[in-house]
This record gives C-alpha cells, sequence and structure tokens, in this order.
C-alpha cells in the first residue's frame, strides 16, 4: 500500500503518492505515455515499477484492467477505512505527482530559443510583432523563430525597423519542420487561437507558452502588452506560475485496418502513433452535410454507455469548457481539474445532460450500424475528416499538457477569464438597506392607516 498523504519536507513543494495496479509492459502505448497515471508534470514524474502486479484473488492483473485508476493529478485517498477496510495492496508502479498548487517555472539553464507566434496578415499585431522581436534580439540576445509565412506580410515588410532585423530571424514551414526539442518558450501574440495553434505545432512535450492578449476574447492569453519587457524578464528568470492545461489525445481506427499502435519497453524513445492527433480545446463529432440526426454509439473503457441521437457530441477538455461545450450548455470547469467533458449537440432527449468523467478514461466514438448517415470530426477546429461506418475513434487524456504560464496564479487568472470574456455572473446589486431606510421611514405610518382603513371597509 502506498502511503497517504504525508507534509512535505521544509523548501519542497507538497507531493502526492498515487497506486499503479498494472504491469509496466501494459502502462505504456505507442505514445510513450503512461495509461495508467498521467503526471500532472511528467518531468517530475517519477515511476517504480515491478515485474508483475498482484491481481483479483491473488494471481496477476489482466490487461483488461489497464485503464483503472488513471489519473492526470488528483490525490491519493487515505488508503484505510475502518479498523477492517483497505485499498487491496498493490506495489507495480507508484508515481509522484506534485501538487498542481504549487507548480512553478524553473530553468535547468538560460532559454536561448524563442518562438513568436502571430495571426499572419494580423495588422492590429504588425507594430507589437516588431517591438517585441526587436528587444528579444537586441536586449536578450536569444535566437528568434517565426513562421515563415509571417515574413511574406507586405505590410510588415514596409517597416523599416522590420527590414534591420528581418534577417536575424529563423524561420520554419508549418506542417514541414519538426520543432521539438529546438524551442525553449513559446510567446504567443493575438487571440486564443494562437495559443491552440502552439499546441498544434507540438505533438509531444511543449515548451512553456506566454500569451499576450491582443485578440478580441483573451480567455487564454492573461498578459497585456503595455509593460512586456518587465513581464518577460521576470518570466526569463523563473519567476512565474504555471497552469498545465490537459489536452486529449484522439486516434482514427479505420474499419478493416487491423494493425495497432506498437507497445514499447519502458525506456525506449517513445513517439506518437501516425494517426494520433493532440487537442487542447475539443473533438467534434457532428452529422456534417446530412439533413439526418447524428446517431453515435459511445463507450466507456470498453463499456457501452449510450447512444447520442441528435447533432453531435463534443469531448473537451477543461480549457475546452469554456468554448463550444459551454455554447451547448455545459459547465466551465477549471483547468486544473483531471477531468473529461462530454456533451451532446442539441440532443432529442431532454434528459441527455452533459457529463463529466475521469481524466484517465478511455472514451470510445463510432456511428451506430443503424445510423442513416456518416459523421464527420474535427480537432480544435482543424483537420476535419469523415467518420464511416465501422469506424471509430478513441480519445483519452495525453501525457503531454500545454504549460501555460499565469499573469498571478491560476486562481486568479482563470476566474479573471471568465469575467472579462463571458462578463459571469454580472449583474446589478441589490440596493442595501440604508438606501432604502428613507423611503421606508417616510411611508410607513401612511401604509399602517391605509391597512386600517381597509380593515374597515371590508367589515
Amino acid at each position: 500500500m502506498s502511503a497517504p498523504l504525508t507534509p512535505a519536507a521544509a523548501g519542497d513543494s507538497p507531493k502526492q503518492t498515487l497506486p499503479c495496479p498494472c504491469p509496466i509492459a501494459d502502462a505504456v502505448d505507442g505514445e510513450g505515455e503512461v495509461h495508467l497515471l498521467h503526471a500532472a508534470d511528467p518531468a517530475l514524474a517519477t515511476l517504480e515499477a515491478a515485474s508483475s502486479a498482484p491481481g483479483l484473488g491473488g494471481g496477476h492483473m489482466t490487461s483488461s484492467w489497464w485503464w483503472r485508476t488513471r489519473s492526470l493529478n488528483a490525490p491519493s485517498p487515505f488508503q484505510q477505512f475502518g479498523p477492517c477496510g483497505r485499498i487491496m495492496k498493490n506495489s507495480a508502479m507508484v508515481m509522484q505527482i506534485q501538487d498542481p498548487a504549487s507548480q512553478r517555472l524553473t530553468w535547468y539553464k538560460p532559454p536561448l530559443t524563442v518562438l513568436v507566434i502571430k495571426k499572419v496578415s494580423d495588422a492590429s499585431v504588425l507594430a507589437p510583432f516588431v517591438q517585441l522581436v526587436d528587444w528579444l534580439l537586441q536586449e536578450k540576445n536569444m535566437v528568434v523563430w517565426v513562421e515563415s509565412a509571417v515574413l511574406e506580410d507586405a505590410h510588415l515588410n514596409e517597416d523599416v525597423k522590420f527590414k534591420a532585423i528581418r534577417e536575424k530571424l529563423v524561420t520554419f514551414k508549418d506542417g514541414r519542420d519538426d520543432l521539438t526539442d529546438r524551442i525553449d518558450f513559446i510567446v504567443c501574440l493575438g487571440g486564443d487561437g494562437t495559443l491552440l495553434y502552439a499546441s498544434q505545432l507540438f505533438q509531444q512535450s511543449v515548451p512553456p507558452v506566454m500569451a499576450f492578449h491582443l485578440g478580441s476574447l483573451g480567455f487564454l492569453t492573461p498578459f497585456r502588452f503595455d509593460n512586456f519587457e518587465e513581464q518577460l524578464t521576470s518570466v526569463l528568470e523563473g519567476h512565474a506560475a504555471l497552469t498545465l492545461r490537459s489536452r486529449l489525445r484522439c486516434v482514427m481506427h479505420r474499419k478493416g485496418d487491423k494493425r495497432q499502435e506498437a507497445k514499447v519497453e519502458a525506456n525506449a524513445d517513445a513517439r506518437p502513433a501516425a494517426n494520433s492527433i493532440l487537442v487542447l480545446n475539443e473533438v467534434v463529432i457532428d452529422r456534417g452535410p446530412s439533413p439526418y440526426l447524428s446517431n453515435i454509439d459511445l463507450f466507456l473503457d470498453g463499456k457501452y454507455i449510450t447512444s447520442v441521437q441528435g447533432d453531435g457530441l463534443i469531448v473537451s477538455t477543461p480549457t475546452g469548457s469554456t468554448a463550444y461545450a459551454a455554447a451547448a450548455g455545459a459547465s466551465m470547469i477549471h483547468p486544473s481539474v483531471p477531468a473529461i467533458m462530454v456533451t451532446p449537440i442539441c440532443p432529442h432527449s431532454l434528459s441527455f445532460r452533459p457529463i463529466v468523467v475521469p481524466a484517465g478514461v478511455e472514451l470510445k466514438v463510432s456511428v451506430s450500424p443503424e445510423s442513416r448517415n456518416t459523421s464527420w470530426v474535427s480537432f480544435d477546429g482543424r483537420n476535419r475528416q469523415e467518420l464511416f461506418h465501422g469506424d471509430s475513434l478513441r480519445v483519452t487524456t495525453s501525457i503531454y499538457p500545454v504549460p501555460c504560464i499565469c499573469a498571478q496564479d491560476q486562481i486568479s487568472d482563470w476566474f479573471a477569464s471568465l469575467a472579462d470574456g463571458l462578463h459571469w455572473n454580472v449583474r446589478k446589486r441589490q440596493k442595501c438597506l440604508d438606501e432604502l431606510s428613507d423611503l421606508t421611514a417616510s411611508g410607513s405610518e401612511d401604509t399602517l392607516d391605509e391597512m386600517e382603513n381597509m380593515k374597515l371597509y371590508d367589515i
């Protein structure tokens, strides 16, 4: 039995220990993801693996149990219940997970390369972009990467200041160049779409992201550009809190394709499957151009749950709970909560409410055999493709989150985004009694007299 939560040593962040009842051979897949437990910070997670695990009845745990107890950063409860009860002892794997509230950015060495992301052909961001890039090059002596399409902007090339620094920039092309292990730090200029684009560029480990609000909504961009020099200097010195925004790993399985993702050894250099996509907001399954209802079967950890009849289904992260899911009637969930949201789109059942399931489970979505039409799938609004009869989509939480740098902290940033972006709980304040005291005092005697007269007339 793993130890219960214990206070951390002085100067250390509190940690949580979670048991993992599964052999290591069944715990790692083609993406290098630990199926049983997903660490909030993989760099801080440690695994202690045994050759086998005791199963029910004293045997060995079978691979059918691989999804049990998986979690992103859930705490381990005290495992002794009363004088006789306890959780079955199992020492197959132990993973230590840092308390999400204490997640802070640490540089092992000074960052040298920075990727600056801006929306292509967005004139409103040109001046801040040039100012930022020039400062990073001249003041911080950093290697600055930008997308090659950005440099093709005619208005940007007319800027005299930019012409002097253009040749110092390193460029890449989306879809052709691999940025893995090349970037130390990411700066986004614009709206939430820039952060989604950064997530899409890195399908494994993502560098820390600092997002400046220069767009229209700004749920994911907490920083203001007014004093960017001071804020960036503070972050580069390691003074920043992090919000680890979980992502969903989506894998398409086509009918007739019997190939399975290869299992890898624990110490192998794992790579993501070729047909897997990581999404930060949501994966949407809808009826596409068809006039008929979607008829989608939903499975959770291999068990049939329900059929979705309506316009479609949204499977989202807590980060995506304030996006399409919120518009479809789902609750808003803090990004540090280890969960997956399942939200129907215009269901043909008034009792079909959105649900929240643990982060570690695997969801399987397929077109029902009796469905009149196929379905369509999109991943963070991109890579739209058709889901035919016999195909399936498997969705689970990835071990690769997006580490977003906080302007203040996890709580303050999130509630500020709700207030600014959605005007959450904004209403006129009820007047206090002091403001009504004059009215009440002046009219109290008249009101009593009127009541007495009414009684007389009633008699």
